[in-house]
């Protein structure tokens, strides 16, 4: 077809349109309904997330989005991903149609889809910006845009960044990132990597006698695991440690981010803290290679929170490496996967 474009969706998961209480409930409402992210059944799904979750945790999420929101630029998640898609656009050059979406809240997979199908676009390929695949991310991205584009009359070719945990780009990136920090001067290094529950790594085993079931299961990628998001997390870590020249014995991955009772991907990252300040560490430097984008997870979680719970435990400083951001590098690669 003469003139026509190829269309690229990137989608990252979502933030609130503000840091109002009603805002951070409504998103966190539409967050955790999700089926792929809180994975039990909708009945007990409903109660737990609108009955507790909720009306009790969105005041305090409240809290936590005012000490990162910027009366100029909103959103740090929001922003850099606006900026991600400008750039994409300037790089790809007028051969393409970049859009950007949330998974939750503004701007929908749905309103982009219909900007791409209203400006013809002969093809779309959709990257959901998560580097490792879980059900709970690139899983519903997947799912949400099928759903979307399942009744269009005429539906255009249509792929998938299923994942892009080795990406030889984003290693560079992050591993760009860290070196500003000086990992040598640095007593530990931290992977710290949004968690999980556990029996969500266990349905992504399809063979059942092998997630957990075996000593170091997450520790190599092979073709069992090769979908598990906690073993493409130990091979991004792996990954960029080689590109700074880090040995296994100077860096732990671990999991942050828990939510509810059941057990969630180990190691945590507070217990984590716990283990190097009782051994004597002082400076830790931490990359959180699951986010293409700095957010309440990276600004708040680990420069704040984990910082200060470090210090009381004896330590002195928590160093976050900055995300990938709109480094040139990172555009490059997203320009690689648009294809």
């Amino acid at each position: 077809m003469t003139g026509s474009k190829k269309g690229i969706l990137l989608v990252n998961l979502g933030t609130p349109d503000s840091p109002s209480v009603p805002d951070v409930r409504k998103y966190l409402d539409e967050f955790l309904m999700d089926e792929r992210v809180i994975d039990i059944n909708v009945v007990s799904r409903a109660l737990l997330i609108k009955g507790i979750i909720v009306p009790f945790r969105g005041p305090k999420s409240a809290k936590l989005y005012r000490e990162i929101w910027s009366p100029e630029t909103g959103s740090p998640l929001l922003y850099y991903s606006i900026r991600q898609a400008e750039l994409l656009q300037q790089r790809l050059g007028d051969d393409y149609y970049v859009e950007l979406a949330m998974r939750y809240q503004s701007p929908s997979i749905a309103a982009a889809l219909d900007r791409l199908k209203a400006a013809g676009v002969e093809s779309i390929r959709v990257i959901p910006l998560f580097p490792q695949y879980a059900s709970a991310s690139t899983g519903s991205v997947i799912q949400k845009v099928m759903e979307l584009v399942k009744s269009w009359p005429t539906i255009p070719n249509i792929s998938f960044v299923n994942s892009f945990h080795d990406n030889e780009l984003m290693i560079k990136t992050f591993a760009e990132n860290a070196r500003k920090h000086q990992p040598e001067t640095y007593d530990h290094i931290l992977f710290s990597f949004h968690g999980l529950p556990q029996r969500q790594l266990q349905k992504c085993d399809h063979s059942g006698n092998y997630c957990l079931k075996r000593e170091n299961c997450c520790e190599s990628l092979n073709p069992t695991n090769k979908f598990c998001y906690s073993a493409q997390s130990y091979d991004t870590a792996r990954r960029i440690a080689a590109e700074l020249g880090i040995n296994r014995e100077n860096y732990t991955v671990c999991f942050q981010s828990r939510l509810g009772k059941d057990p969630w991907v180990q190691p945590y990252t507070s217990e984590v803290l716990k283990t190097l300040a009782a051994d004597g560490k002082k400076r830790l430097l931490v990359l959180c290679p699951a986010f293409v984008a700095d957010c309440l997870e990276t600004v708040y979680e680990v420069s704040v929170e984990y910082h200060e719970e470090f210090k009381t435990l004896g330590g002195a400083k928590v160093q976050l490496v900055e995300s990938l951001n709109d480094n040139p590098m990172w555009i490059e690669a997203l320009a690689e996967m648009a294809g």
